[in-house]
């Protein structure tokens, strides 16, 4: 919504203290959900692909539909496959286990976690050194999704940006985006970001 100009007003959820009326909006649970004249509209790929076709002037997706395809395949990869293998076992284990079960993290689970994590991070790095953003059309909802799936975990520390210099070139990009400036300043009580969170230029 920043990229596209919009305002908002954003209410924060802890996903381990899910309100009841968040399954009123949305049956499933899920989030994240966008309310707007009393419309509701939830999940991530369906906000971004409404807010996409709705807006005329603040494209985020090419008129290619080849590179359409491959932008949504990419989301498909990080809401899914690196969700699935990276934010379950990272950031479920040292925040979501914390805070919503008082435990701590299992440090077994943690290592698929981060073992995984360097193979997405291969990937990326992979492509962006062929392309400034992760698809050769420019900046688009695909480096929108994959940013924030990584922004939590760079958030605890645990991205190995100095590994894969392509990746962190273009992480640094995306943090100076206007849908990031705000995102940044984000924090999670109890838990200090990474010293180098907040730098756009780290």
């Amino acid at each position: 919504m920043s990229e596209k100009r919009m305002l908002f007003v954003l209410r924060e959820v802890e996903p381990w203290n899910m309100p009841d009326d968040i399954y009123r909006l949305n049956p499933s649970g899920s989030l994240p959900i966008f309310v707007y004249d009393g419309n509701v509209i939830a999940g991530n790929y369906a906000i971004s692909e409404y807010l996409e076709e709705t807006d005329k002037e603040n494209k985020l997706m090419p008129e290619d539909p080849k590179a359409r395809a491959e932008i949504r395949r990419l989301i498909e990869w990080f809401d899914t496959k690196f969700y699935n293998e990276v934010y379950k076992n990272i950031v479920a284990e040292k925040v979501q286990k914390r805070f919503g079960k008082g435990e701590a993290p299992d440090s077994r689970i943690l290592k698929v976690g981060f073992n995984n994590l360097n193979y997405h991070m291969e990937y990326i790095d992979w492509l962006c050194e062929r392309n400034n953003f992760l698809v050769d059309t420019g900046f688009s909802t695909a480096d929108l999704a994959a940013a924030a799936h990584l922004s939590i975990v760079d958030y605890l520390g645990d991205v190995p940006w100095d590994s894969y210099k392509n990746a962190k070139l273009w992480y640094s990009k995306i943090k100076s985006r206007p849908s990031f400036k705000e995102l940044l300043k984000d924090t999670i009580k109890g838990i200090l970001p990474a010293k180098h969170y907040t730098n756009l230029d780290f």
